[in-house]
């Protein structure tokens, strides 16, 4: 088990609402389906690095933790697009979901990569990505984006281009706990930056962007210097083998994409936190305390 002193994520409303659950004076929300991409280049030595954003600390989820581009699916990502790669069925048998689903989340996964960071996996043919996304247009149609004023499939539409399904790889799915507020069904991507494409500091609500490799995240969380969600310390800790993104890439068709959704139970008069199969985040809250043994408070910082 992780020490509490770590930077694992954990608010402080977090043990009264367990307790609420437990009692049955909860009824959890039904989570929304997300998706977030784990965007990759390569350093020329110790593998690569991963492209990840501080949620400002006014967010009303998770803020201040670091995180991966992404967001929820808009309705609007089941339209019709320009499609190269992968098959809508081909990925709704690999994210066990129905086609329709499976492109919308594809387009989620897509769209808020280049809506958080300016990079987009598309371009104008099967084998083509573009190459640069900086400048006034460009700009004006991400802004569009994010403002819901466009659809991703008239962005593309408008500008020649078919989603490049082929350059995103499933990796992890995980679903917000019960006693959350706000719930997501996350689906987890990798991909490569593109070749001429970079990153750019436009995400409304991150205040700090960075490269960073996995393990060099991993340790800062480890000494409860990076704050972060078990999903995401997870999902570095899964990169930390890979010796290029497209080792990544190609590993990903092995991941496990069973949803990880907490479990908190009453065992012996205490309650306990656990994400099964990821015995690092387990948490045990006494019924009287506010906080999980060993970090008074519920403060993880």
């Amino acid at each position: 088990m992780a020490s509490t002193t770590n930077g694992q994520w954990y608010p402080p409303e977090w043990p009264a609402r367990i307790r609420a659950l437990t009692n049955g004076e909860l009824t959890p929300p039904a989570p929304r389906r997300a998706a977030t991409v784990l965007l990759l280049r390569d350093t020329g030595s110790g593998g690569p690095a991963v492209h990840m954003l501080r949620r400002r600390a006014s967010m009303a989820f998770a803020g201040g933790a670091y995180a991966y581009p992404g967001g929820s699916v808009d309705p609007r990502d089941e339209r019709p697009v320009g499609w190269a790669g992968p098959s809508r069925t081909q990925w709704a048998v690999r994210l066990g979901v129905d086609p329709s689903t499976a492109q919308a989340i594809v387009c989620a996964a897509v769209r808020e990569t280049f809506e958080e960071s300016g990079v987009l996996l598309a371009g104008d043919s099967a084998r083509s990505v573009v190459a640069d996304t900086t400048g006034a247009d460009w700009e004006a149609d991400r802004a569009a984006l994010v403002a819901h004023e466009l659809s991703f499939a008239d962005f593309l539409s408008r500008r020649g281009l078919v989603l490049r399904s082929d350059l995103l790889a499933a990796w992890a799915r995980w679903i917000t706990p019960e006693f959350e507020p706000r719930r997501y069904d996350t689906f987890f991507f990798v991909a490569a930056l593109p070749e001429g494409q970079r990153t750019l500091d436009v995400s409304t609500e991150a205040d700090r962007t960075v490269w960073i490799r996995p393990e060099e995240a991993a340790a800062g969380y480890d000494r409860g210097e990076l704050l972060m969600m078990p999903p995401t310390i997870s999902t570095l800790r899964a990169l930390q083998p890979y010796g290029s993104a497209a080792e990544a890439l190609a590993g990903a068709a092995a991941q496990d994409l069973t949803p990880v959704l907490a479990r908190a139970r009453l065992v012996d008069g205490e309650i306990v936190l656990s994400w099964p199969g990821h015995d690092e985040f387990t948490k045990h809250i006494a019924t009287t305390d506010d906080g999980p043994a060993g970090a008074p408070g519920g403060s993880p910082a």
